[in-house]
């Protein structure tokens, strides 16, 4: 029975496809197209990075506020986001130009004219509108301030060097022919002009910020705190094109208790997002989305679907950006996962060209994989001319022991020629090389036997 189950496993063997004889002929162009989009992948366009540093602004800033949304919005893909906290936008401007941020907010109307002020930076768009707000002390006895003019003597909080309100009020001032000296400065950071502002120690404090920062919401409620009322705000606006005119709606505070009790004019420059130039486009997206987001709704000063925009921005808008502020997000991320679709588009190029190569390298396979198979039998056809040339270079004197030691040579050479695995269509060639093995054969024994003559016996020469 052994016998018989080992007889069958030789056939079985003999006749199966070869499996592993195509892994070795697919395997170079296998590991060729691998190399090349491994080299694609970190040449063509480097993964983008997992942290990310974004400028925020002073404590309980709006910029504080929406820099904590978006790191937990940027959290959901797997990128970090480290919070720079700053004086506000002065001071992240100088930190991304000195590389201490990737991306910041940034009040439009912070850079200056210059060309130079914005060399590799981009704008990810405008977000929101940060009014300028002027708290001032109500004055006993005294009429309220309508007329920034009326300031001259006051003690004023402009904000911390660094922040967006200073350069800003400044401008304001001069347009009133308010000099330098006319207002006490004060270059408190805002909690703890705030702090003085209500112990009596300030007449008054800005800021420039969105509604949604704790320290606005605060003074607007507190008693004794006067908002001042820009009614010139359109012409501000059309004295500074950074600038736009907003409207503080009567009770958008608490409609309850009528705060405030009427309308008032503001005038407001917007927020933005500032990258570096070489801030990764794959950030440059998550980040604009998110902005979509967080800052699409209707708020105090805007519509529904006003912001985030490409307008507003004195800065030069990031090409990704406004590709996503003209065609929506891109196409592949509406459908996969952040980093899978990043790794599609970064590799469309190289999908593209292997995909041109995959047709000229598939027909190099079926050669290699007959190659390899042929070859099996045609290394042997090598031993066979070594054997024969042996026999034909054998010295006279030693004639009949060359005969005999290669004629035991083509025994060990048949054995293992027996034990060859082929598929069965190439069998032709292991039965032709069998063909030849017995043919070399039979011409040593010939020539043998005409050596011999016929006094020997052919019976005793080993076959």
């Amino acid at each position: 029975m052994k016998p018989m189950r080992h007889h069958m496993s030789k056939i079985l063997k003999f006749t199966q496809f070869s499996l592993r004889d195509l892994l070795a002929s697919t395997a170079p162009t296998v590991l060729l197209i691998v190399g090349v989009c491994l080299l694609a992948y970190w040449l063509v366009d480097p993964a983008p990075p997992r942290t990310v540093r974004l400028g925020t602004g002073q404590e309980n800033s709006a910029y504080e506020e929406f820099g904590k949304k978006y790191a937990a919005m940027l959290a959901k893909h797997g990128v970090t986001v480290t919070l720079v906290p700053s004086a506000g936008s002065g001071e992240n401007l100088d930190n991304l130009r000195a590389g201490k941020v990737d991306i910041a907010f940034v009040q439009s109307g912070s850079t200056n004219e210059e060309a130079s002020e914005r060399e590799d930076l981009s704008s990810l768009g405008s977000l929101f509108v940060e009014p300028l707000w002027l708290f001032l002390r109500e004055r006993q006895d005294k009429q309220p301030i309508t007329q920034l003019g009326q300031l001259r003597g006051m003690k004023i909080n402009f904000g911390p060097n660094g922040s967006g309100a200073p350069r800003l009020l400044h401008q304001v001032l001069d347009l009133n022919g308010l000099e330098k000296g006319d207002v006490q400065r004060f270059s408190l950071a805002n909690t703890p002009a705030v702090v003085e502002l209500l112990e009596g120690r300030i007449d008054g404090l800005v800021f420039t910020s969105a509604p949604e920062a704790p320290l606005i919401q605060m003074l607007l409620q507190t008693p004794g705190i006067q908002l001042f009322d820009f009614t010139q705000a359109e012409a501000y606006a059309r004295k500074l094109p950074f600038l736009t005119h907003v409207t503080l709606p009567r009770g958008i505070v608490d409609l309850g208790r009528d705060i405030p009790a009427r309308e008032y004019s503001l005038i407001a420059p917007t927020a933005t997002l500032v990258a570096r130039e070489d801030l990764h486009p794959a950030l440059v997206d998550l980040f604009v989305q998110g902005a979509s987001t967080i800052h699409n709704g209707a708020g105090w000063f805007q519509q529904q679907g006003q912001f985030p925009s490409a307008k507003y921005t004195e800065i030069a808008v990031d090409p990704e950006a406004a590709k996503f502020y003209k065609n929506g997000p891109p196409l592949l991320q509406r459908y996969m996962p952040f980093w899978a679709a990043n790794f599609l588009d970064r590799m469309w190029v190289v999908v593209l060209a292997l995909s041109a190569l995959i047709l000229p390298l598939s027909k190099i396979v079926p050669p290699l994989y007959v190659w390899r198979i042929r070859s099996r039998v045609y290394k042997w056809y090598g031993q066979l001319r070594t054997v024969e040339q042996t026999v034909e270079e054998a010295p006279e004197a030693a004639r009949l022991q060359v005969y005999e030691q290669q004629l035991k040579r083509l025994d060990e050479i048949e054995e293992l020629v027996n034990q060859i695995s082929i598929p069965l269509s190439f069998a032709d060639g292991l039965y032709g090389l069998r063909s030849h093995i017995q043919f070399v054969r039979k011409r040593i024994q010939f020539l043998m036997e005409e050596m011999a003559g016929p006094g020997l016996d052919l019976d005793e020469v080993p076959v």
